[in-house]
C-alpha cells in the first residue's frame, strides 16, 4: 500500500512540475510587466482585426498579457475612457491623439507607437444620389466629387440640406470626405473654435457624426445621403442594396494611415515594458494577417464575423478583406491593397502621416491660426513613438519571431518620400506642410483664419 501511495505521490508531483513548466514562460513574462492585466477597447470595424487576432491566436498571452477586449459605442467614448483610465488603450482613429493634443474637443495627452493598418475606408452615396451623379456625367471608378457638385448645389438652391455622415470631427473619415469633396469643387465647411465647432461655415454640404455600424440604416432612412466610413459598412450598403461606394481611400491616397493603437501619455510612462509587450503582440497579429499574400484572411473573416468583434456577415466582411471590393451589386473587382495590416511598413508610426492629418485640421479651421512648419514636426513627435515600436520589433527579431528586414531601417527618419498619388495629383511632402496647404483652391492657407463666419487674412 505504501509503495502504491508513493507512486501516486510521484505521479502527482510529475504532473505538478509539468504544469509549472507549461505556465512558467507566461508567469515569468508577466512578472517583468508593470501591468499584465489589461482592458482594451475597439469599435466594430474590420480594422480592429489586429486586436482580435492577437487575442485569438494567443499572441497577447505569449507576451505575458491577460487581455480583455471590449467593444465601445462610439469614438468619443473611446477617447473619454482611455483618458479616464477605464481602458488601458484602444483602437483609435489616426487623428484622434492630434485633436486631443490641441484641445479640439477633449484636451488630453494620447500617444501611439503602433499604426493598426493602412487604407480600409470608402465613400458611399445613396442609390438616388448615385443615379443623379451618373446623369450628371460621373465616369468610371474612382469617382470624382465633380459629379456630386451639381446635385449638392441643387439641394442648397432648393433650401434643403445635402447631409453626409462621418464618424468623428477629428477623425480620418471627416478629413477624407472633406478632401474628396473639395477636390471636386465642393466646400465642405470651416470650423472656428471655440465659438463654432459645427464645421459648416460656408459649406455646400452638411457633415455630421454618425456611429459606423449605423450608417447604412441611417442612409436607408434618408437622414444622410452619403458617408465616409471603414469596412464593413460600405460593403453592407451594397449588400442591403441601399448605396454605392464611389471611391476607396487607397484610390484617394494610397497607404493612408487609418487607425492607431492609442494609450494615455501617463499610462505609457508608467508601463513602458507593458507598452512594448502590447506592440509586440499587435505586430505579430498584423504579420499573421498579411502572411503569404493574405492566406489567413479567410480565417480572419470568420473570427471578425463573431458578434463580440464586428458582427457582420462573413460574405460582407470577405468582400474587402480577401482582396476584392464590390462597388455595385455584381460589380466586384480586385482591390488587393484595400486592407493592408503589415505590408509596406503599414504598422510603423510615420511622422508624415500625422503631419498630413494636421494639415487637414489646419485646412478646415480646427487649427484656426498659422503654424510654422516646425510646429507640425514637434506636434507629430510628441505623439508618435517610433522608439517604442522599434523596441518591440527588435525584441521580436531576438525571439526569432520576425526578421530585421520586416521592419524599417534603424536610420528611418519617420518621413516618407514626397507622395503624388492623391486623386487630385497634389504632391504631399511631410516636411513642408505650409507649402502643401498653399496648393489648394479651397481651404485655409498662410495666415488665413475663420472669423465672423468668413475666411480672413492672407
Amino acid at each position: 500500500m505504501k509503495i502504491i501511495a508513493l507512486k501516486k505521490l510521484a505521479a502527482c508531483l510529475a504532473v505538478s512540475i509539468l504544469v509549472s513548466l507549461a505556465v512558467m514562460p507566461i508567469a515569468n513574462a508577466a512578472e517583468k510587466l508593470e501591468k499584465p492585466n489589461l482592458k482594451l477597447g475597439f469599435i466594430k470595424l474590420t480594422d480592429m482585426a489586429p486586436l482580435a487576432i492577437a487575442y485569438e491566436k494567443g499572441f497577447f498571452k505569449d507576451e505575458g498579457l491577460n487581455v480583455q477586449l471590449e467593444a465601445q459605442a462610439n469614438w468619443k467614448l473611446v477617447l473619454d475612457r482611455v483618458v479616464s483610465g477605464e481602458l488601458d488603450g484602444s483602437h483609435m482613429l489616426a487623428p484622434m491623439p492630434l485633436g486631443a493634443s490641441i484641445g479640439f474637443g477633449t484636451k488630453a495627452d494620447i500617444v501611439t507607437a503602433f499604426t493598426m493598418g493602412a487604407n480600409g475606408s470608402a465613400i458611399t452615396v445613396s442609390n438616388d444620389t448615385w443615379n443623379k451623379m451618373k446623369a450628371g456625367g460621373a465616369g468610371a471608378h474612382p469617382i470624382s466629387a465633380e459629379s456630386l457638385k451639381p446635385v449638392a448645389e441643387a439641394y442648397k438652391n432648393e433650401g434643403k440640406s445635402f447631409n453626409m455622415g462621418m464618424t468623428f470631427p477629428v477623425g480620418s473619415h471627416n478629413f477624407k470626405l472633406r478632401y474628396w469633396l473639395a477636390g471636386g469643387g465642393i466646400n465642405p465647411g470651416y470650423y472656428a473654435p471655440p465659438q463654432d465647432v459645427s464645421g459648416q461655415i460656408g459649406s455646400i454640404v452638411m457633415l455630421s457624426v454618425t456611429p459606423p455600424p449605423q450608417m447604412p440604416a441611417t442612409m436607408e432612412a434618408g437622414t444622410i445621403l452619403g458617408y465616409c466610413v471603414g469596412e464593413p459598412w460600405n460593403q453592407q450598403a451594397v449588400a442591403k442594396g441601399v448605396g454605392v461606394p464611389v471611391i476607396t481611400d487607397d484610390e484617394m491616397w494610397k497607404d493612408i494611415p487609418e487607425k492607431i493603437f492609442g494609450v494615455s501619455k501617463e499610462w505609457a510612462e508608467k508601463n513602458p515594458k507593458t507598452h512594448v509587450a502590447v506592440v509586440k503582440a499587435l505586430i505579430r497579429a498584423s504579420m499573421w494577417l498579411d502572411e503569404d499574400n493574405g492566406k489567413n484572411r479567410v480565417e480572419a473573416v470568420k473570427i471578425l464575423a463573431q458578434s463580440k468583434y464586428v458582427g457582420a456577415d462573413e460574405a460582407v466582411l470577405a468582400n474587402s478583406m480577401t482582396g476584392t471590393f464590390e462597388y455595385e451589386k455584381g460589380d466586384k473587382r480586385k482591390l488587393p491593397d484595400f486592407n493592408i495590416f503589415f505590408r509596406n511598413n503599414a504598422t510603423y508610426p510615420y511622422y508624415s502621416g500625422a503631419v498630413w492629418y494636421l494639415t487637414q485640421m489646419r485646412r478646415w479651421g480646427q487649427i484656426n491660426e498659422y503654424k510654422d512648419d516646425a510646429w507640425y514636426m514637434e506636434t507629430a513627435k510628441k505623439i508618435l513613438k517610433p522608439d517604442v515600436y522599434m523596441a518591440a520589433a527588435d525584441a521580436l527579431v531576438s525571439d526569432n519571431k520576425a526578421k530585421a528586414s520586416d521592419f524599417p531601417a534603424k536610420t528611418e527618419s519617420g518621413f516618407k518620400a514626397p507622395q503624388s498619388y492623391f486623386i487630385d495629383k497634389v504632391t504631399f511632402d511631410g516636411t513642408k506642410p505650409n507649402d502643401y496647404l498653399s496648393k489648394f483652391a479651397i481651404g485655409l492657407k498662410g495666415k488665413q483664419n475663420v472669423e465672423d463666419g468668413r475666411v480672413t487674412g492672407d
